[in-house]
């Protein structure tokens, strides 16, 4: 079960817990980390305050 709160002025899920990047776009230096709420499942089948997510990235040459 993916379970949070997604509000536009506030992201809190348990996970935030276990996982210091949890969810949306990090940066560390030159590199950049996006963690995407997904799709699936782990135990019960459903989500609570996250809608299903994919993420799509369009690369351009520089």
């Amino acid at each position: 079960m993916q379970f949070g709160v997604n509000l536009s002025f506030l992201k809190w899920s348990p996970v935030q817990y276990a996982y210091k990047q949890w969810a949306g776009l990090y940066q560390r230096g030159k590199q950049y980390l996006y963690v995407n709420a997904g799709l699936g499942f782990i135990g019960y089948p459903g989500r609570v305050g996250f809608l299903p997510e994919i993420t799509v990235f369009e690369l351009r040459r520089a």
